[in-house]
């Protein structure tokens, strides 16, 4: 017999992180799923007029920020605008208002066009809701010769073909990179990063940005595993951007956190604060698009961490000089 048979992991060796990639085939019960996810959520998502976050439209302050500071400003979904004194940061851009036939419910919390000077550009996976093409070119052909790096996982940077970024750097587990004054580890995470159906080699997993003073974790899309528990061992962590949203996938896998997981990954990785991704912005669950911040905020009060999880709207910014902010 020709190659070799690969070993088919048990449930408990999947989550104690031998195998963290996702596989593509749905669970029983997915038909189901489906019609119930176009009846009550896609279709509803079609027909309601696009939401704004009141600091959309506000003039966006963009001073420099002094040495400590970190100013980060939810885009929407997975994307992040990351502000230090030595560089403007993306994480996962996406400022799409349609992902094929999925509508953007809320608009992005800053207009492309009004954001400052990029110059570091990190993307998690190559899933579309957070690696969007026709963003990054914008944001490339933007720089008027201003030099960009960007950084992804392992496989991803052929998904960037003809985007004209000064440096490419692909990642791998605990990969690090030094940007500006910055150590930036590349972190584990239980997903997949397929961008299609036959491209399951490609990375994915999370950033941690170590600027000397402030640690910001956003840990990408993934499944709550034991994972974060070794985040946690290795860094200590000022502030763990989680996501909350898309837990009732209408393929039956689990790949994403709920609100509840999403707290005991906070917890495991022992962060002092919390901000939510992933939610509110594309109807990509069955989930109705509310429910996700309002579990969030009933297990926050009845784990009494009310006080470390922080909910900002689109647009708003959030100023951290540390741990004790």
């Amino acid at each position: 017999m020709n190659g070799s048979v690969k070993k088919k992991l048990t449930l408990r060796e999947r989550i104690r992180g031998t195998d963290r990639r996702a596989g593509l085939i749905p669970s029983k019960g997915w038909v189901g799923r489906n019609y119930q996810y176009f009846s009550s959520s896609l279709l509803p998502a079609l027909m309601r007029k696009r939401e704004r976050s009141p600091f959309t439209d506000s003039d966006s302050d963009f001073r420099p920020l002094s040495q400590g500071e970190t100013e980060i400003i939810w885009i929407g979904h997975a994307s992040f605008l990351v502000r230090t004194a030595n560089f403007n940061a993306l994480i996962d851009p996406v400022w799409a208002n349609w992902m094929g036939p999925i509508k953007r419910s809320r608009a992005p919390g800053i207009p492309i066009e009004k954001l400052p000077d990029i110059d570091l550009v990190m993307i998690t996976h190559a899933h579309f809701d957070h690696l969007c093409r026709k963003t990054l070119k914008r944001i490339a052909n933007a720089s008027h010769n201003h030099l960009q790096t960007i950084l992804v996982p392992h496989g991803v940077s052929s998904v960037l073909k003809k985007i004209p970024f000064s440096e490419v750097k692909e990642m791998e587990d605990w990969d690090e990179f030094e940007f500006r004054g910055t150590k930036i580890t590349f972190t584990p995470a239980q997903h997949w990063g397929a961008r299609f159906f036959h491209d399951m080699h490609r990375g994915f997993g999370g950033y941690m940005l170590e600027t000397g003073d402030h640690n910001l974790f956003h840990s990408g899309d993934s499944a709550y595993f034991d994972g974060f528990v070794d985040i946690g061992k290795r860094f200590n962590i000022d502030t763990a951007i989680l996501p909350i949203g898309a837990y009732h996938c209408p393929s039956g896998r689990e790949v994403h956190m709920n609100p509840e997981e999403a707290v005991l990954a906070f917890k495991d990785l022992k962060a002092n604060r919390m901000i939510p991704m992933h939610h509110a912005t594309f109807a990509i669950s069955i989930e109705k698009m509310c429910e996700p911040i309002r579990r969030l905020n009933a297990e926050a009060e009845l784990k009494s961490i009310s006080d470390q999880v922080i909910t900002p709207h689109e647009g708003e910014p959030i100023r951290l000089n540390g741990s004790e902010d």
